[in-house]
């Protein structure tokens, strides 16, 4: 019997063999990504202002400190690769407004989030256990630091 459409296209989506090059292409984006976090954050610690930021100003900074540690967490497993870490760093957003700039970090958070569940399945594809371990570490910190901004922002 024939499977139906919708789970052979599930199927074919799932087992699409990754080669390792595009695994290091798409860890060097993230890491591109993990750059402008820093830089993003140290920035907002450092402008936002409003007396109901205090605690969370004094977080931005610890969260820019813990995006540095996955840049290098990332340049090595790159490396360990074969491959060469970037030095691109991605789109950083700045705003005026402080509750924006919270907003905006959320928005980072999940889009990483999102990024390192899909690159701990392309690890464990290609039996980089070792990657993947790495990757979790980052999952639970930036789950953590999503929870931090949905939390200032009372959501």
């Amino acid at each position: 019997m024939a499977k139906p459409a919708a789970a052979k296209k599930a199927t074919t989506k799932s087992t699409r063999k990754l080669t390792k090059a595009q695994l290091i292409d798409a860890l060097n984006r993230d890491l591109a990504k993990e750059y402008a976090a820093l830089i993003q954050y140290v920035q907002h610690a450092s402008v936002i202002t409003g007396p109901q930021y205090d605690s969370i100003s004094a977080e931005l900074t610890v969260h820019s400190n813990e995006e540095h540690q996955h840049a290098i967490t990332l340049s090595d497993q790159i490396d360990f690769l074969g491959g060469v870490p970037d030095v691109n760093v991605a789109d950083i957003h700045i705003s005026p407004d402080s509750k924006i700039m919270l907003e905006q970090d959320l928005v980072g958070e999940l889009d990483a989030i999102a990024r390192y569940r899909e690159r701990i399945g392309q690890a464990e594809m290609l039996q980089e256990y070792g990657l993947r371990r790495a990757l979790e570490d980052i999952l639970i910190i930036e789950e953590e630091h999503a929870r931090d901004l949905q939390s200032a922002l009372d959501l």
